[in-house]
């Protein structure tokens, strides 16, 4: 008989993302941020009732989320690194997104294969760019843009260490959001000015992530207006947002912009060129599907599109951070 293994795990897989979405959602860990407490206090602290909340509880410690101390309980190492709000490497933001938003949507993923087409519509009801969603108000802006920024902390050093940049002086992240991207630039290429370009609101909210460092801040729209020179750009999970006519459109007006021996660098999850893995990445292209118009890419199919679009050398490096790094070249 076959291992029914695989099969159970997937079977409750979303029973612990749901676990752990909602033990973040009622505040749990930051609750136990400052040290551990008994279930009945957290019970009160959360608002919920005292019995169910210690099952909840009693779920996170199997999950490795949270650690029994005699009766009270204590935040795991990793959720106070990730789960507790006001850790500088939170991933809060996003996992609120992912309850709030992200959840609800994937509940229509079979109509999403079926019609090819986002959910947006048919879960909540809404028309217009998908992005005015995620920015319906500043307290939505700002815990989608911190959502992207814990990942971002996870990923844009081993981005920006992937490829020898230091023949560049001037990088701009396009939709570089928070800055955490041309913040770990700078770090690691000291002679490097660095930038990020995007919306106004955006902007706005970058100031709180990018106070003290030497990182300029630049509002625009990179499908409508010019683009501050540079002879490298970056684009951080933006390729993977949008249509194919879309994503020509913009690396050609990238191309264009960019001198002889320019770069662009891209961070986006990779899908393996024969598409067996990894198993992120394909997630990730579901969960695309059902909250935008785009998916994840292989190198080869960014290599199709970059050379579509006039730039020569193109190289890919995975590296084992959540997002892997393409660098291309302008002949």
């Amino acid at each position: 008989m076959a291992d029914p293994t695989p099969v159970i795990d997937l079977i409750e897989a979303f029973r612990r993302s749901k676990t752990m979405f909602t033990a973040l959602s009622l505040g749990v860990f930051d609750q136990l941020a400052a040290g551990p407490r008994e279930g009945p206090d957290i019970a009160t602290a959360t608002r919920t009732d005292p019995d169910t909340c210690a099952r909840l509880l009693d779920a996170c410690v199997a999950l490795g989320l949270l650690a029994r101390q005699g009766a009270a309980y204590a935040n795991s190492a990793t959720a106070q690194a990730y789960l507790f709000r006001g850790s500088p490497s939170t991933l809060a933001g996003y996992i609120q997104y992912s309850n709030d938003v992200l959840y609800p949507l994937w509940g229509n993923l079979e109509d999403a294969i079926r019609e090819g087409t986002h959910r947006w519509k048919q879960t909540y009801g809404l028309d217009g760019p998908l992005f005015s969603h995620f920015y319906r108000t500043p307290e939505s802006r700002r815990e989608f843009l911190l959502g992207m920024h814990g990942f971002g902390l996870l990923s844009s050093p081993a981005v920006v260490a992937a490829f020898d940049l230091t023949r560049f002086t001037r990088l701009v992240d396009l939709g570089g959001g928070t800055g955490h991207l041309p913040v770990s630039a700078a770090a690691r290429y000291e002679g490097m000015q660095v930038a990020v370009f995007d919306l106004p609101a955006v902007i706005g909210n970058a100031r709180e992530f990018t106070a003290g460092s030497r990182v300029e801040l630049i509002e625009g729209d990179f499908f409508i207006d010019p683009l501050p020179s540079a002879d490298l750009y970056a684009l951080g999970r933006i390729l993977h947002d949008w249509s194919e006519p879309k994503i020509r459109t913009l690396l050609t007006k990238i191309h264009a912009a960019l001198p002889a021996g320019g770069g662009l660098l891209i961070a986006e999850k990779l899908l393996a060129d024969d598409l067996a893995g990894p198993v992120h990445a394909h997630m990730q292209s579901l969960n695309m599907l059902v909250c935008t118009e785009g998916r994840e890419r292989s190198l080869a199919q960014y290599t199709r599109l970059l050379t579509e679009a006039g730039f020569g050398e193109v190289s890919g490096r995975v590296t084992g951070a959540p997002l892997d790094a393409v660098l291309a070249i302008k002949s």
